[in-house]
């Protein structure tokens, strides 16, 4: 049960700055805007959804996903620290997260759960690398549950930040919110600094065990 607890924790705190749930509030109420409070929480809903589902298909592709295109878990972890990096960049810059004609795009659908809230924008690149690494780190079924537990806690916490976020949008404004962001994207870049770390120490063991020794 302690490994269980943990690994849920590990996979929460690792994934939620990544994924970057606060940062979507803002784009979500804009994307939905003049929608009925009902349609918002039905597409909070299938967001949240969407996301889990990604996240949870990834994990469990994950080590088939590797073995497929042969990849290394430390190449892995190096092309995703790059990205996570790169994201973690554009939080504290405060760049776009869609690109104009994106959100022109999206501003003219009517189901926006799936893409761009869910895909790219929340359970993106990043995200996915993180997951697909913890595919190949997670040994054992209190680990591998975690994990999934760890996703599903996400996405509930996504569903009630969507669904009840309009009064954190106007109580922190447009200010409040870029500190937040530029804050957890600091985080995000020391995730992405780990995660390179971890793909040249996994590089070095594989090709050059003698020079760790």
């Amino acid at each position: 049960m302690e490994v269980l607890l943990s690994q849920v924790a590990g996979t929460l705190v690792t994934l939620f700055p990544i994924t970057n749930p606060i940062g979507a509030i803002p784009i979500f109420y804009t994307l939905t805007e003049g929608d009925t409070p009902k349609f918002q929480r039905k597409q909070a809903l299938s967001t949240a959804i969407n996301v889990a589902l990604i996240l949870c298909a990834f994990f469990v592709l994950g080590q088939f996903i590797l073995s497929f295109f042969g990849i290394t878990l430390g190449a892995l972890q190096i092309a995703g620290g790059l990205i996570v990096s790169h994201t973690a960049w554009e939080m504290v810059v405060v760049q776009k997260r869609l690109t104009d004609r994106e959100h022109q795009e999206a501003m003219a659908m009517e189901d926006i759960s799936f893409t761009p809230m869910a895909m790219p924008l929340v359970s993106g690149p990043g995200a996915i690398g993180v997951v697909i690494g913890m595919a190949a780190h997670s040994r054992g079924w209190p680990r591998e549950v975690g994990v999934v537990l760890g996703i599903v806690l996400l996405s509930l916490i996504l569903y009630f930040l969507l669904a009840l976020g309009e009064p954190i949008v106007k109580r922190l404004g447009r200010n409040g919110l870029g500190v937040l962001n530029r804050v957890l994207g600091f985080f995000v870049l020391a995730i992405g600094v780990q995660l390179m770390v971890h793909g040249i120490l996994d590089l070095l063991r594989q090709n050059a065990p003698s020079l760790l020794r």
